[in-house]
């Protein structure tokens, strides 16, 4: 698409996010602290999306998709992040979706596709235990096969928004074999079925987002398998790519600027020391823009290696920037827990600090910084 182009696709994204983003929306936006926005907010933005017909942009036109091409959907990123819109759940739309679209029968397509798409079901992601989280191939959460259905035993632990939830994707072991990798299979879980408990876990930044996940005696249909009994290591791999090719750019730049704001407001916007590291973390968002951009309108090729890449520099980046907001925000960052809505400086403070402390586990979700560097490294030495 020419550059004209685009930029007039980039009017038609501001004018549709300047009649559509309710002040409530951007204010919601603009407060959240964890990685998506609360779920009723976020509800709210994917049906105005859906209604419009902007929910699935990467999903095959047969399954919804507009056709959108990998800079137009950058530049949707972009805008989004700028104006502060809520930020979706991945899990459904970029996580589960393409797994169906990938791994699922017409049936499973039929049944639980348009329903995600919607928003009518909200989903979460069951696969870190309390025993594997970056050695997620040492997961220990059983489901024994009794006939047409599957009993499950154990629990999840840090599952995003599980109180929220709907459905679950999860994984489970159903075997062994040679390798710890062996023996798992890939389940749809109905958040309703007895025998689920979900404890929540507050997190050191105050929010309630993430939960531990207790299954005793769960029963879940085989026909809520995807792909083979034992397939679903590699459905994992696969789905793994897809939450680490997240949009790392637009989201430093949101947080950068809200740097900037809050720098202003304080007085820290004179000081030398700290423009010297605001103009170097800029351009290092510049890089990884652009890094994005190119991994984005590649012919694939990049595969787990490039998805790793990204999601490598994009959270280091992010982790730079919310460090920035709290050097920005001066002496109000020291209230944490303590969002005043009487003085709005204070609030703005206590959630730099929120943030800073809950996007201290994007080097850890999705897989650790650690075993990214280890996934480039067998891929640089042909391992």
């Amino acid at each position: 698409m020419a550059q004209d182009d685009l930029e007039t696709f980039r009017q038609v994204v501001r004018a549709f996010l300047d009649t559509q983003l309710t002040d409530a929306l951007r204010t919601a936006g603009r407060n959240q602290v964890g990685v998506f926005s609360d779920a009723p907010v976020g509800r709210e933005w994917h049906r105005i999306l859906f209604e419009k017909g902007w929910i699935t942009p990467s999903w095959p036109a047969e399954f919804g998709g507009i056709g959108w091409s990998a800079r137009q959907k950058y530049i949707f990123e972009q805008e989004c992040a700028l104006a502060e819109a809520p930020t979706l759940s991945a899990q459904g739309l970029m996580m589960c979706g393409p797994i169906l679209i990938h791994y699922g029968t017409d049936e499973q397509q039929r049944r639980f596709l348009p329903p995600l798409r919607s928003g009518e079901d909200y989903w979460c992601q069951g696969y870190s235990e309390a025993g594997a989280g970056s050695d997620l191939a040492a997961l220990s959460c059983r489901a024994r096969r009794e006939g047409d259905e599957y009993v499950i035993d154990g629990s999840k632990l840090w599952t995003t928004h599980a109180h929220h939830a709907d459905w679950m994707f999860l994984l489970v072991r159903t075997g062994r074999g040679e390798k710890p990798q062996q023996g798992i299979s890939f389940l749809l879980a109905d958040m309703r079925t007895p025998g689920i408990t979900v404890e929540p876990i507050i997190s050191m930044s105050g929010e309630h987002e993430v939960n531990q996940v207790f299954f005793d005696e769960v029963r879940v249909p085989v026909a809520n398998r995807i792909g083979d009994e034992g397939q679903g290591w590699d459905i994992c791999k696969r789905l793994l790519e897809f939450e680490r090719s997240g949009v790392y750019g637009p989201r430093s730049r949101r947080i950068l600027r809200r740097a900037e704001r809050l720098a202003r407001t304080t007085g820290v916007w004179t000081d030398a020391d700290f423009r010297f590291d605001f103009a170097g973390l800029s351009i290092q968002v510049d890089v990884l823009e652009a890094g994005e951009l190119r991994l984005l309108a590649g012919d694939g090729s990049a595969g787990a290696a490039g998805s790793s890449l990204l999601k490598l520099a994009g959270t280091e980046t992010m982790q730079k920037a919310s460090e920035l907001c709290v050097a920005a925000a001066g002496q109000s960052a020291a209230f944490v827990g303590e969002i005043a809505e009487a003085d709005e400086l204070v609030g703005e403070g206590a959630r730099a600090t929120a943030r800073y402390l809950n996007i201290r586990a994007a080097t850890i979700y999705g897989g650790s910084s650690e075993v990214q560097r280890n996934i480039l490294a067998r891929t640089a030495l042909g391992l």
